[in-house]
C-alpha cells in the first residue's frame, strides 16, 4: 500500500489541475474505484468536475471528501523540480499538491482498497466526494453535490475532508470544526470639501472614526469549548481624492468576522448595524456570508479516528478548530459528523510543496482503520 499510494499520488500531482480544472485526475480515481464496485456519478457545473462516488446502500455512510484542483505555482524558477514533474528527494515527494491535497486523495484510494479487499461484504457504505473548485471561488464544486444529494434526501453520516490538518507530526491534529467567515463592505458617507473650510464639509473618516473603534473593542462572544473567541478585523480601507486639500466625500472599508458557533450570522449582523446606527453614520453596508461555523463535538467519528491514529503513529491527537474555511462547512449541511485529517501543513501553497513519503505509508493506515471503526462494529 505505501508505494501504491506514492506512485497514485505521484500520478496525481503530474496533471495540471490549476483550479477550477480537474485535467483528468478524477478519471485515473474512477478507474480504481469502478473495479471495487463503486457506483459513479460525475456532476460536471460549468469548468468544475466533480465526482460522486458510492459502493453500499445501507447505513451508515461514511464519505471521503477532497479536491484535485491546486493553487498557482508561484515563480517556477524558484523551485527545485518543476511543480508537475514529481519528484522524491530526501524522503519527501514534490510538487504542486503534494500536500494539498493529492497525497490524501491517493491515500482515500490505498486505504479504501485495502479495507474493501479484507472485507467485501463490508456493513454500511463508502463514499467520495470529490471535485475541482475548492481552491477558487468554490461555487461549481462541493456545494452543487451536496445540492443533489439533498435534493433525493442522501445524507451522509460521517465524513473525512482530507485537507493537510497537522503541525509537526502526522497524525497530531484533527480538526473537528471550523469557523464562519462573515464579510462587509461598508461605505460611510460625508460631504467633500476644501479642507480650509471644514463647516463647509463634513469628514466621514472622522465621523466613522468612533465607531471603528468601538466595532473594534467589542467582544462578540467568549467562545466556547472547541472555538476561540469570535474576531473582527477591517482588511482594506480607502478613501480620499489622492489630493492634500480635499476633504473626502466617503469612505469604504472591507472587514471580517471570522465566527464560532457561539454567535450567529444574524446576531452579528444587527450588532454592527446597532452600532453604526448609533453613530449616527450616513453608511451603506453590503454583506457576504462565505461559510457558516460548523463543530464535530467528540463522539463516534471523532473517537474512530483518533484510535486509529493513535494505532499506527503512537500518537494521541489534539481537536481544533484553528485555520481558514474548507468545503467541510458545504458538507456538515447534510452530514452531522465533520472532521478533517491529512497530512502535514508546513508547505501547502508555498514553493517546493512536499509530503514525506513516510506519511504517504501511514495515512491510508489511518482511512483503513477508521473505516474498520465505523462500519465493522
Amino acid at each position: 500500500m505505501h508505494n501504491d499510494t506514492l506512485a497514485l499520488a505521484q500520478a496525481l500531482i503530474a496533471r495540471r489541475s490549476l483550479t477550477p480544472f480537474d485535467e483528468g485526475c478524477q478519471e485515473i480515481l474512477i478507474d480504481r474505484l469502478e473495479k471495487i464496485g463503486f457506483k459513479i456519478e460525475r456532476i460536471r457545473c460549468g469548468e468544475v468536475d466533480n465526482l460522486w462516488a458510492r459502493r453500499g446502500t445501507d447505513g451508515p455512510l461514511l464519505c471521503f471528501a477532497g479536491h484535485t484542483d491546486v493553487v498557482p505555482t508561484g515563480p517556477l524558477e524558484k523551485w527545485e523540480s518543476d511543480p508537475f514533474e514529481p519528484v522524491v528527494r530526501n524522503d519527501r515527494l514534490y510538487g504542486r499538491g503534494a500536500a494539498d491535497m493529492k497525497g490524501s486523495i491517493a491515500a482515500f484510494i490505498t486505504g479504501i482498497e485495502a479495507f474493501v479487499a479484507e472485507h467485501p461484504n463490508h456493513g454500511g457504505s463508502i463514499a467520495l466526494l470529490i471535485t475541482s473548485d475548492e481552491e477558487g471561488v468554490a461555487i461549481d464544486g462541493t456545494v452543487r453535490v451536496v445540492e443533489v444529494l439533498k435534493a433525493r434526501n442522501e445524507m451522509i453520516d460521517y465524513c473525512i475532508v482530507g485537507e493537510p490538518t497537522c503541525v509537526d507530526k502526522l497524525g497530531d491534529t484533527i480538526k473537528n470544526g471550523r469557523r464562519g467567515s462573515l464579510s462587509g463592505k461598508l461605505t460611510v458617507k460625508g460631504i467633500q470639501g476644501h479642507i480650509a473650510y471644514p463647516h463647509l464639509a463634513k469628514n466621514p473618516i472622522h465621523l466613522a472614526a468612533p465607531a471603528i473603534t468601538e466595532l473594534a473593542q467589542t467582544k462578540w462572544d467568549e467562545g466556547n469549548e472547541y472555538f476561540p473567541a469570535t474576531t473582527w478585523q477591517i482588511s482594506n480601507i480607502a478613501g480620499g481624492t489622492g489630493a492634500t486639500n480635499v476633504i473626502p466625500g466617503e469612505v469604504a472599508m472591507l472587514f471580517n468576522f471570522r465566527f464560532s458557533t457561539a454567535s450567529t450570522v444574524e446576531s452579528l449582523q444587527a450588532r454592527v448595524h446597532e452600532i453604526l446606527d448609533r453613530h449616527k453614520l450616513d453608511y451603506s453596508l453590503l454583506w457576504e456570508n462565505s461559510g457558516k461555523p460548523y463543530l464535530t463535538p467528540r463522539g463516534d467519528l471523532v473517537d474512530a479516528i483518533a484510535r486509529a491514529i493513535t494505532t499506527v503513529t503512537g500518537i494521541e491527537p489534539q481537536l481544533s478548530t484553528s485555520g481558514g474555511t474548507s468545503d467541510g462547512r458545504f458538507i456538515a449541511d447534510i452530514c452531522p459528523q465533520v472532521v478533517e485529517m491529512g497530512p502535514r501543513n508546513a508547505t501547502i501553497h508555498k514553493l517546493n510543496e512536499y509530503v514525506e513519503v513516510e506519511d504517504l505509508g501511514q495515512l491510508p493506515q489511518i482511512y483503513r482503520l477508521t473505516l474498520n471503526n465505523l462500519l465493522l462494529r
